[in-house]
């Protein structure tokens, strides 16, 4: 993206404080937007935006949010990208009730929850969109992700039903299919295996790419789908995941 091709637009970042978040965050922050991200923790925010502690599995932590932007951005709001996830490891075997709980707490129900806050805010704004950060786990069926690949399917049909609901206010809603990312948190993931570097190479090696995807790339795919020019597009899902989804190489 261009400098200044954001001037003037005011954005809402999810998970703002690392990954893709933080990503996302410096390049409008560098494309001329003002940045409020909304995570636990500001991580490597400081100097992009206004940093707003909530968490988003709890409504009044989103209500107060809201309403300290809603002041802070004069009342109207143009960019609100959805992504903020949480993970989980394990079949529906494995799975927990309260993992379960946990997961769509956040990934489904803290998204809903962060759009109905915002949404009035969106509606007097500028060419409004918002941008859902989903999963190449909702296309594509991965062993060990049951928990996080539910949320994440749900996450992409509510992005559709969104972007119907909403294109009678001009507010358009689209979201991104990242493959595995190079991100803090799929480091985790690995930090919770036997063996990191050999379940990294795994994972490299089921991308037709033969590498994660970085986080740059995903935020760049969502600018594309934000940009005050991107107006004919809504209700598109955009694949980041290096051909995962749709690619049979032969090996």
């Amino acid at each position: 993206m261009m400098m200044g091709e954001f001037a003037g637009l005011r954005a809402v970042i999810t998970g703002a404080g690392s990954g893709i978040g933080l990503e996302v965050a410096t390049q409008l922050s560098d494309a001329g937007a003002t940045v409020f991200g909304l995570d636990l923790v500001e991580g490597g925010l400081d100097g992009l935006g206004t940093f707003v502690s909530c968490d988003i599995s709890d409504e009044a932590s989103v209500t107060a949010a809201a309403e300290l932007i809603g002041k802070d951005a004069g009342g109207s709001l143009d960019i609100l990208i959805n992504n903020a996830g949480i993970g989980a490891i394990g079949s529906v075997v494995d799975a927990t009730p309260e993992e379960w709980e946990k997961v769509f707490s956040v990934n489904v129900f803290g998204t809903a929850r962060v759009v109905r806050h915002f949404y009035p805010l969106l509606t007097q704004g500028t060419h409004p969109v918002i941008v859902t950060t989903c999963s190449v786990s909702s296309p594509v069926g991965l062993p060990k992700r049951a928990v996080y690949s539910s949320s994440k399917g749900a996450l992409e049909s509510l992005t559709r039903a969104m972007a119907a609901d909403f294109i009678g206010d001009g507010v358009r809603v689209n979201g991104v299919n990242p493959g595995t990312a190079d991100t803090p948190w799929v480091q985790r993931l690995l930090g919770q295996t036997d063996d990191p570097a050999a379940e990294r190479a795994r994972l490299e090696a089921r991308q037709p790419i033969g590498r994660l995807v970085s986080a740059s790339e995903v935020a760049h795919a969502i600018l594309y789908l934000a940009h005050p020019q991107s107006l004919s597009t809504t209700g598109t899902i955009l694949a980041v995941d290096g051909g995962m989804a749709s690619l049979r190489l032969p090996s």
